[in-house]
């Protein structure tokens, strides 16, 4: 899949934290800007987007609307 289709890609609460990194990685300073520093962690690749912000106490809507606002651009 080429960049610019990855970047077309909604990210959701389901996906994993891998997944949304492997739309753009560049994601993970939206994720680090929350205090989820959990990017490098192997648990990232199992734990979704919603869980994490829970885990974090994070708003996931406003965690989302960062996250697609940064992939769009």
């Amino acid at each position: 899949m080429k960049k610019e289709d990855k970047n077309k890609q909604k990210i959701n609460k389901d996906m994993t934290i891998g997944e949304v990194l492997n739309i753009d990685e560049n994601l993970a300073e939206v994720f680090m800007g929350f205090g989820m520093h959990c990017i490098s962690c192997p648990v990232s690749q199992m734990e979704t987007v919603e869980e994490a912000c829970l885990v974090h106490g994070v708003d996931t809507e406003f965690v989302l609307k960062k996250l697609n606002e940064v992939a769009s651009h």
